[in-house]
């Protein structure tokens, strides 16, 4: 059915209670299923797959990717399969709502891994146990869940705000079930050939698959790889035929990062972010690796240098970051969100002229003769919820990670504050800036106390899981009220999905980026490498230390082109502002490309150019095959080969761990 929304007339002039009475007349479905046993399963299972795959393409990237349409495609294929062959019963519109719900928390919810909570192990090199970070992740990701209820009855009910990623939810779970079939089966058929070609092409890339096929199966004395670095080829030849090594002012492309590699996670990732973002992130590091850090290598201000056992660490491309890039980038990043922010001031007061000004509705309002009093979650679970969490946050805060008491309690009212803006944004833009909200609180707590890492880091990944998951779930619910589905179904969904999240990815982590060292000690030794470049965390780290020991010991080449860097990033944010978005590039991307490996950011560039490319070459032409494949089914592609490559890559590298 065509979805039903008010006019901007009834927006404005109508009462909430007439709002409410209008949507329970005419587009609640109470009788529909909606949290079924199989459809809490289905969203349970793709959320922890699903936040698997996030938490792989976080780790190489820095970015947080949703998973919701890719759920809601999958969920919608398999059911209607299973009907077809008269196995199940087909998956109602409101039941695959809820399944994405679950797994869109479960992709949320893991984002401090390879942030904020990262940085604190990498920073204090203190690795709480796996028990800790899992209860601690829960509880605030909880505290996030109740924070938004007060919110969800005046910013969707009342101001009818758009909440655009959760409205292009409704709209595809609208066209799938209300619309042509065979169109969102053919996008689950794409979705699917190009995960299995994209796990086909990653298993015969990697060493751990081709070792368990090739030596543990079949007894071969050595496993055949293709390698992923397609310039491996030249190396080995140019060994064997004394070839030339290309070098720039004297530094060797593989010791810059310079690699050419066909990643196809990396490859869909661009196609996700656009053509202005890569173009942005390749500006990056170009001008990083291909004219900065080796004119700093020539200078002396990047150097080998004695590591903690007496021997000399070469330089690497993590060295160049390290000990230089990072400073820029990172102020790059932060400044440049920032900017952004602050130029959007309607975030800020609109926010909290929704939140406290004057409400509608009067008695029709009031819960007595609330139409809506049977369906919706009860504040009062919020008014009781919220302090108790909040004080078990603390507690969890300061037991787990050595943050002060004082310091947990003055953090809170800045994380509330913070969240309510985070959500404004995610309500009119589809944007939830908590990187830059984040580092408001990491620099607050940081001025209070700069010696302790764990005093800014901790709050301040707090802020993010926070706002995070209270915008994701009003996002959620919006696609749940333009359907008509129940809002407290898709809030317990949410909670199932945090807890799938955390069960599949907490150990994940710990598998894969904290392996114990010749003592059997867990160890951040291997977190950051140049497989999982781990650009968030080093962003945090960043800003962590810059707290902690000022720009006293950085080279003086360091600090001018922070300098530098800030002034570009204000100049870029205040010309896109000027042109109301005409200047596409971001510094906050540029900033990204410093700390991601080149390699990664040409896959990534290579990925946008190609969808930007067809689409523009199929976009007049609809019906065409082109047109449905390059157009209609970008996201599907992007998502098979993010999901096919990255769950291929996580078996590799825990076969690698465990052979």
């Amino acid at each position: 059915m065509a979805i039903h929304q008010l006019t901007d007339e009834q927006t404005r002039n109508w009462t909430r209670g007439q709002k409410d009475q209008w949507w329970f007349s005419q587009v609640y479905r109470g009788e529909m299923a909606q949290l079924t046993v199989r459809s809490a399963l289905m969203g349970f299972m793709l959320g922890g797959i699903l936040s698997a795959t996030g938490l792989y393409i976080g780790a190489k990237t820095g970015i947080t990717l949703g998973v919701g349409l890719t759920s809601v495609i999958l969920a919608f294929a398999l059911f209607r399969i299973l009907h077809g062959a008269g196995l199940a019963a087909d998956f109602t519109i409101l039941e695959n709502n809820c399944t994405q719900s679950i797994a869109t928390a479960s992709g949320y919810v893991v984002s401090p891994l390879y942030a904020g909570l990262g940085a604190y192990m990498l920073v204090t090199g203190n690795i709480p146990p796996w028990w800790q970070i899992m209860l601690w992740m829960i509880v605030v990701a909880i505290l996030g869940v109740l924070v938004a209820f007060p919110m969800k009855r005046r910013f969707i009910n009342e101001e009818q705000l758009p909440f655009p990623e959760g409205r292009a939810s409704g709209v595809v779970l609208d066209s799938l079930y209300t619309g042509d079939a065979g169109e969102g089966m053919f996008k689950a058929r794409v979705l699917g050939f190009t995960a299995l070609g994209a796990a086909i092409y990653q298993a015969i890339i990697s060493d751990g698959w081709m070792k368990l096929l090739q030596v543990k199966a079949f007894g071969a004395q050595a496993a055949w790889v293709l390698h992923e670095r397609i310039d491996t080829y030249y190396y080995q030849a140019a060994a064997k035929l004394d070839w030339a090594i290309p070098k720039i002012l004297g530094t060797d492309f593989r010791v810059l990062g310079l690699r050419a590699t066909l990643d196809l996670a990396m490859i869909g990732t661009g196609g996700l972010m656009g053509i202005a973002v890569a173009t942005s992130c390749m500006i990056g590091a170009c001008v990083n690796f291909l004219l900065l850090a080796p004119l700093m290598i020539q200078a002396g201000d990047i150097a080998p240098r004695v590591g903690i056992n007496g021997a000399l660490v070469p330089l690497s491309r993590i060295e160049i970051v390290n000990q230089w890039s990072l400073w820029w980038g990172v102020t790059m990043m932060v400044v440049g969100a920032l900017v952004s922010l602050a130029a959007k001031p309607e975030l800020f007061t609109n926010a909290f002229k929704s939140m406290f000004g004057k409400k509608q509705g009067g008695a029709a309002a009031s819960a007595g003769s609330d139409v809506l009093s049977g369906i919706e979650v009860p504040l009062w679970i919020s008014w009781v919820g919220v302090p108790i969490f909040s004080v078990i946050g603390v507690w969890l805060t300061h037991s787990f990670f050595g943050v002060p008491w004082l310091l947990c309690f003055i953090s809170l009212p800045l994380i509330f504050v913070l969240t309510v803006i985070c959500v404004n944004s995610m309500a009119l833009t589809s944007w939830t800036p908590t990187g830059s909200l984040s580092k408001i609180t990491q620099f607050s707590m940081g001025a209070i106390d700069s010696s302790n890492p764990a005093s800014n880091l901790v709050p301040a990944a707090m802020t993010a899981e926070v706002a995070t998951n209270a915008s994701n779930l009003l996002s959620d619910i919006k696609a749940g009220y333009m359907l008509g589905g129940k809002p407290r179904h898709q809030v317990v969904g949410h909670i199932i999905g945090i807890f799938a999240g955390v069960m599949a990815c907490v150990p994940l982590f710990f598998l894969l980026f904290l392996q114990p060292d010749a003592n059997g000690v867990r160890t951040t030794a291997s977190m950051v490498s140049d497989q999982f470049a781990m650009p968030a965390v080093m962003q945090w780290k960043g800003v962590a230390d810059l707290i902690a020991k000022g720009v006293k010991d950085l080279p003086s080449s360091a600090v001018i082109a922070m300098v530098v860097a800030a002034l570009v990033a204000i100049v870029m944010e205040v010309t896109r502002i000027v042109t109301k978005g005409r200047f596409k590039l971001s510094s906050v991307a540029i900033g990204l490309g410093v700390v991601l490996p080149p390699e990664s950011v040409f896959a990534m560039f290579v990925g946008a150019l190609m969808f930007w490319v067809m689409s523009l070459r199929h976009k007049k032409a609809p019906g065409t095959l082109g047109h449905r494949i390059w157009v209609e089914c970008c996201e599907p592609i992007c998502a098979g080969l993010i999901s096919g490559a990255a769950l291929m890559g996580i078996g590799n590298a825990i076969l690698n761990v465990l052979i």
